[in-house]
């Protein structure tokens, strides 16, 4: 019985363990161009979250985005643009986010100011 036990505590902590390593924090410009199609581009890659027609694989998370234009913002298509923030995510390791743990809207001059970062669009 202490086998099992011991065995069970040992795969939770494992688990819990293999979860927090796969959180990412990912920041850079979080673009929202058209209906349904979001991307963040960081210093190392453009990271998919959604593109239009893929509802049915929608990212879990995506209600913790807020709506962006409500902050520091730049409208560049009616209601869609694009702002700076950072991201706890999960991703493929490839392009694609695959879960949003987390979201922080930041100044544009942040993203601005990062050499690293290429200008949206």
């Amino acid at each position: 019985m202490k086998y099992w036990v011991a065995a069970a505590m040992i795969t939770a902590a494992l688990t819990i363990a293999a979860n927090a390593q796969a959180a990412e924090t990912r920041c850079g410009w979080i673009e929202n161009p058209t209906p349904a199609n979001w991307w963040l581009q960081d210093a190392e890659n453009t990271w998919t979250i959604m593109t239009q027609g893929e509802d049915a694989d929608a990212v879990e998370g995506m209600d913790l985005i807020p709506d962006i234009s409500e902050h520091d913002y730049i409208k560049t298509n009616g209601n869609y643009g694009y702002a700076c923030a950072c991201m706890g995510v999960e991703t493929d390791g490839n392009d694609r986010i695959t879960k949003i743990l987390s979201f922080r809207q930041l100044k544009l001059a942040k993203c601005r100011a990062d050499k690293a970062l290429k200008f949206p669009g």
